[in-house]
């Protein structure tokens, strides 16, 4: 089975986080956390500093690690790495590869229809929110 390694970041603006809905591939219209394949030789965090960039036109601070855990799908087995994050000050988002991106908090959260991999972390996450 292949293995995909990605790191994601859970952007937060006060009580609100960033759901982007995916643009391409077999998954696409799915909700997801913005973030990408950590490339040989990158960090996590270095991944996903150089994702958000290529994805949302916008620079980020990212803090710790949230959590990290696999999810097998039918084709593949993701490991992802979830930080917390913020948008650096001034920063805006820019819709690159996304189809659409809402800003949710944890009344919201479950409004959108999350890729499979997201499931049960949005409902671990929900205590932190």
């Amino acid at each position: 089975m292949k293995k995909i390694h990605v790191a994601v970041a859970v952007i937060q603006d006060g009580d609100f986080i960033l759901a982007t809905q995916r643009g391409y591939g077999e998954l696409k219209g799915g909700w997801e956390f913005p973030g990408g394949k950590v490339e040989e030789g990158e960090t996590p965090k270095e991944a996903l500093v150089r994702e958000i960039r290529e994805e949302l036109a916008a620079n980020i601070q990212v803090g710790d690690l949230i959590e990290s855990f696999d999810y097998d799908y039918p084709d593949f087995r993701v490991t992802l790495d979830c930080f917390w994050a913020n948008l650096c000050p001034g920063e805006k988002i820019s819709l690159l590869e996304h189809l659409d991106a809402k800003w949710l908090n944890k009344e919201r959260i479950d409004e959108v229809e999350w890729l499979p991999a997201n499931i049960d972390f949005i409902q671990r996450l929900k205590k932190d929110l």
